[in-house]
């Protein structure tokens, strides 16, 4: 009868023999012995009651963040034919500024406009220069450091928020200036990505 021996098996074996004769003080020639890789320490799977394997338990990844879309306009008013920032004007940038914290990877432009009164290319001057304090105040605030470059533009007075005809007058006067307000000013934009909460 021929009997086969797994390496498992074998193994098994000569570490009892091993194991046998350090209990009972006997040697044993190593040259006797075949060649069998080291036995190696394994830790017992924990049993659970009734006989079965403990389940094992694997911890919960890390929720993914999820950034949410962010879009945020400002607009700032000024008065006619001034660039000097109004009282409201730093009020509604402060704003701006506080709303902005946390949002990343976007973008952010300003654009300057003009009343009708005046020539097209003073228009477009004043425009730029109010685009202009603007910028400069927000990098004041600490803007541009975070975000780079702010983007700016100036429309002058080619693209009005006033309807045409809505405000009567070929000079400027109390009436008319008061009613073109809204022409006067600087959008700002920002559009990037926050974490959502």
């Amino acid at each position: 009868m021929k009997t086969s021996f797994s390496k498992n098996q074998l193994g098994l074996a000569v570490a009892c023999a091993l194991a046998l004769s350090f209990v009972s003080g006997a040697t044993l020639d190593p040259n006797a012995l075949p060649s069998t890789p080291e036995p190696v320490a394994v830790a017992p799977k924990p049993v659970a009651k009734g006989g079965a394997p403990a389940p094992v338990v694997v911890a919960a990844a890390p929720p993914q963040a999820v950034y949410e879309q962010v879009s945020l306009d400002a607009n700032v008013l000024f008065d006619f034919d001034k660039s000097v920032l109004r009282p409201e004007g730093k009020d509604a940038l402060d704003s701006f500024v506080s709303k902005i914290q946390g949002i990343g990877g976007g973008s952010i432009s300003a654009v300057g406009y003009a009343d009708r009164f005046g020539t097209n290319d003073y228009n477009q001057a004043l425009s730029e220069r109010r685009v202009a304090t603007v910028k400069a105040y927000l990098v004041s605030k600490g803007v541009e450091p975070s975000w780079g470059l702010v983007k700016t533009d100036a429309k002058g007075e080619t693209a009005p928020t006033t309807a045409p005809g809505q405000c009567t007058g070929a000079t400027p006067n109390s009436s008319t200036i008061a009613c073109l307000q809204p022409d006067r000013h600087v959008s700002v934009v920002i559009s990037g990505q926050r974490l959502k909460k």
